[in-house]
């Protein structure tokens, strides 16, 4: 995977490049439109939008922020281990145990 950072004045391009998926973002439209055009008259390339999937993360775009998860992956994951129809249970642990450095008694033998 390799990252390239193109800066002119104050507008800056970040291209994410990893074999033949790109990731392409810009501070500006106009130097987004500018580099996708240089891109394009060099290769042949398919622009595919606003980002949704990449390298397994898929991409949950939020009133301005952007949020990665990797859901499929686990799905995936569990699925290959033969644990996809596993359910969660309470744990036997107390969970509400504050544990102090300087509360209670040492123990005797700490090996």
């Amino acid at each position: 995977m390799s990252l390239f950072v193109y800066k002119d004045g104050a507008d800056i391009a970040y291209l994410l490049l990893y074999v033949d998926d790109i990731i392409l973002t810009t501070s500006s439209p106009v130097l987004l439109q500018r580099i996708t055009r240089l891109l394009h008259s060099k290769f042949a390339m398919t622009d595919l939008g606003e980002l949704h999937h990449f390298l397994g993360i898929s991409v949950m775009w939020t009133s301005g922020d952007l949020f990665l998860y990797q859901r499929q992956y686990a799905v995936d994951l569990l699925e290959h281990a033969g644990m996809a129809e596993c359910h969660s249970t309470v744990t036997p642990v107390d969970t509400q145990v504050k544990l102090s450095a300087t509360d209670g008694a040492l123990v005797a033998d700490t090996t």
